[in-house]
């Protein structure tokens, strides 16, 4: 088939958007598809194959937005796709969206990011609920003009209906499995880190991820204080000096002997990144707003028990009690109660870590792309009957 990807994020940006898209596109040449993905630019000009056209994009939040213009109805015409996918649509998908319907065109929308609620945060009061109204009438807007849009957890999948979104299903995500795999825990260097992190034997609890508002991580200070343990943050993002100051503070007025600060190692990607899962104890999550929750697959993938949010994506993720705990964010104490479960126990964490593996085996991105594929045909069918 011929795909053309249009998505609001795309390297140089590295967020969950950007690892969907990529991995899809891989997967596709190796299936022996072909694509196209437009994107914000500035950034590389082809991937995996595939040619990238960039559009004109602005700085948001240290994200580029994508300008709509003739550059997508340009892009699609030349390559004339057999089918449009939308990845994460807002504004570049909405664009593409207006006119890959002009050019009778099908489209399968990606439904990723919590825009909605993401809103809300940022905004006081009747102000904030006022804004995520207008912004759920957008995304309703959109994704009602669609052919297919797929969720990718059932309680995302829900949370679209509910708010009348048509012609929905449920997609996954896939994730690298012979990337990230418990054997690195063996390697040289996973094991020099874990000695600089943890020179005491400290139990490290892990996060991945952007180091944003919306990622909630406020809720680590109570871990600040868990006896023996060591806060290791993967990722960068606007709250970086804040959230350091804070959690450093937590940890110095610990009223026993206090754990060393947090560590923040920054962005980290490939077998860098996997050296640093490796390295963990236990992986935490915060967020309440992930329509997923990739950072989960990844860590569950590298063998480690994993201490989510008992809402949205993690819902799907985690099996309370087998491959981790899901913690109720509504009850204050929660996560440092659950992350103090398996803080002595590395046996239980073992097992637990175990099952994870197990249970995401299954969830390569070639058979995720194959499903996704299976999508595309069926739209392509249904548009031309």
């Amino acid at each position: 088939m011929r795909v053309a990807i249009a998505t609001e994020s795309f390297l140089p940006s590295l967020n969950g958007v950007t690892t969907s898209v990529c991995r899809v596109a891989e997967c596709l040449r190796e299936q022996g598809h072909e694509a196209t993905i437009i994107a914000p630019g500035p950034g590389p000009r082809s991937y995996a194959g595939h040619t990238v056209r960039p559009l004109p994009g602005f700085p948001v939040r240290g994200f580029r937005a994508g300008l709509p213009t003739r550059a997508m109805n340009r892009a699609l015409r030349e390559f004339r796709p057999d089918v449009v996918h939308l990845a994460s649509p807002f504004l570049v998908g909405a664009h593409g969206q207006h006119h890959a319907q002009r050019l009778d065109m099908p489209t399968v929308a990606i439904y990723q990011t919590d825009m909605p609620s993401y809103v809300r945060q940022h905004g006081p009061g009747a102000l904030g609920r006022r804004a995520e109204d207008l912004t759920w009438r957008w995304v309703r807007r959109i994704h009602s003009r669609v052919d297919l849009t797929l969720a990718p957890s059932q309680p995302t999948l829900d949370e679209l209906r509910s708010h009348d979104v048509p012609r929905t299903a449920l997609w996954g995500r896939g994730v690298d499995t012979a990337l990230f795999h418990p054997r690195w825990k063996d390697d040289p260097a996973t094991i020099a880190l874990r000695g600089t992190l943890a020179p005491r034997g400290e139990v490290l609890l892990g996060y991945v991820g952007r180091l944003a508002p919306e990622k909630e991580l406020h809720r680590l200070v109570e871990l600040a204080q868990v006896p023996g343990t060591r806060l290791v943050l993967v990722g960068e993002g606007p709250s970086r000096r804040e959230l350091g100051a804070r959690l450093a503070e937590a940890v110095a007025t610990s009223g026993h002997r206090p754990n060393l600060p947090p560590a923040f190692l920054g962005p980290r990607t490939g077998h860098d990144l996997a050296r640093a899962y490796a390295s963990f104890d236990i992986f935490v999550h915060t967020g309440t707003k992930e329509t997923f929750g990739q950072t989960l697959q990844e860590a569950a993938a590298a063998g480690l028990p994993v201490v989510a949010p008992a809402k949205g994506g993690p819902l799907d993720l985690v099996r309370h009690g087998q491959t981790g705990f899901l913690f109720d964010p509504e009850v204050r104490g929660d996560l440092a109660r659950w992350v103090e479960e398996i803080v002595d126990d590395p046996a239980r964490r073992a097992r637990m870590g175990e099952a994870g593996a197990e249970m995401v085996a299954p969830r390569s991105w070639s058979a995720l792309t194959e499903r996704l594929v299976e999508h595309y045909r069926a739209v392509a069918l249904s548009r031309a009957a």
